[in-house]
């Protein structure tokens, strides 16, 4: 019988999460369905815990956000027993990885350049030592490593990024704008004239310039979307909260009536942030 003194240690730290992940997948004794599990399908779930760990973040939750980085820590463990069974590499050589690749990245921190850098020049020279490793794996065009699982949203903002260091950008964000507008005709027309496929192909384009119009802000498209996501959320409950005071449910409601709560939702968090933005500089 196995000791599982480790398992039961409150203080047992990383060598008893990295045990009981092997208990789990122990092929005779572990859990059925942890052991039928595979890279493909526990992706997913890493995915889904990192956007947990953002949104904990976004909310200011703090009191969760220790538990949803253990569970993003978890989806890393589980994938490294996976590896360590098929013999490609353990967890410690995940760790060893990344120590190298941030010691590597930080010569003005572990190495002899020095510290007298802006953010923006350590920027540029993260970027560069990056470039560097990409082409050491052998990848020769500039958006070969842009990862393809990445959301879409994030991935165009990526592409953009990548395409921009090698001059492939517009110098203004008023052609940016100017090409927004160019997209959003082109999908009128699309709608008009074209069929189903030509108008997911021209809401793409117009999507894949707003991404770009972020990045030339300094706004991260993700990370913007989740936030307008949030307040449609935090509005559309206050419309039904208005509603609940009149003896009615949405469905019982007709479109006037809710956009005209909406303008009330709407009012209320403008003065809510602007009572904040008080507060805040006092």
């Amino acid at each position: 019988m196995p000791d599982d003194a480790l398992i039961h240690d409150p203080h047992g730290g990383m060598p008893r999460l990295l045990e009981i992940m092997r208990r789990l997948r122990d092929p005779d004794t572990g859990c059925p369905w942890d052991i039928a599990q595979d890279f493909a399908t526990i992706a997913p779930y890493t995915i889904e815990e990192a956007y947990e760990v953002a949104d904990a973040i976004e909310r200011e939750a703090w009191d969760e956000l220790k538990g949803e980085l253990g569970d993003l820590l978890f989806q890393s463990v589980f994938h490294a027993q996976m590896a360590a069974e098929r013999g490609l590499f353990t967890f410690d050589e995940v760790a060893d990885t990344m120590s190298d690749k941030m010691v590597a990245r930080h010569p003005h921190v572990f190495g002899d350049e020095t510290r007298d850098k802006s953010p923006e020049q350590q920027t540029v020279d993260w970027e560069a030592i990056k470039a560097e490793e990409r082409a050491a794996k052998g990848a020769r065009g500039v958006l070969d490593d842009v990862a393809t699982g990445l959301p879409a949203l994030l991935r165009a903002h990526k592409l953009q990024k990548r395409a921009a260091r090698v001059g492939f950008d517009w110098p203004q964000t008023t052609q940016v704008l100017d090409k927004i507008v160019e997209e959003a005709r082109e999908v009128q027309e699309a709608h008009e004239t074209l069929g189903p496929d030509q108008v997911e192909e021209e809401i793409g384009d117009l999507l894949f310039v707003m991404a770009n119009l972020a990045r030339h802000l300094g706004v991260e498209p993700e990370s913007a979307l989740r936030r307008a996501n949030a307040k449609f959320i935090r509005r559309f409950g206050r419309i039904e909260a208005l509603l609940a005071e009149r003896g009615k449910t949405p469905d019982q409601s007709d479109l006037a009536e809710m956009d005209a709560l909406w303008n009330v939702a709407k009012s209320e968090d403008k003065a809510r942030a602007r009572a904040s933005q008080k507060v805040s500089q006092k």
